[in-house]
């Protein structure tokens, strides 16, 4: 579903920190950290990833799977075009 290095990267392009993903995802910061910490695929309770990823996509990431659509193949992130009257964070 999500590898810790597309939760990390996403955080980084939408400069968010570990508790305001948290905060945003309705998951405690160790949750968070625990999810980042994993190699590869991130492990945890299906509805706590869910949360996570719907975070992520409300704040204008999308994130790349291993057989989704890319140029260059492979996983990744992406920002999203903003939506008409959404408000971007700075």
């Amino acid at each position: 579903m999500i590898t810790s290095s597309q939760m990390r990267a996403a955080r980084a392009l939408l400069g968010l920190d570990q508790k305001t993903l948290a905060e945003l995802a309705g998951v405690s910061l160790p949750t968070i950290q625990r999810m980042e910490a994993s190699d590869g695929n991130v492990r945890g309770i299906v509805d706590s990833l869910t949360k996570v990823v719907d975070a992520l996509n409300r704040a204008g990431v999308e994130l790349i799977g291993d057989k989704a659509r890319s140029e260059s193949g492979g996983r990744g992130v992406r920002l999203k075009e903003p939506a008409p009257g959404r408000v971007e964070q700075s």
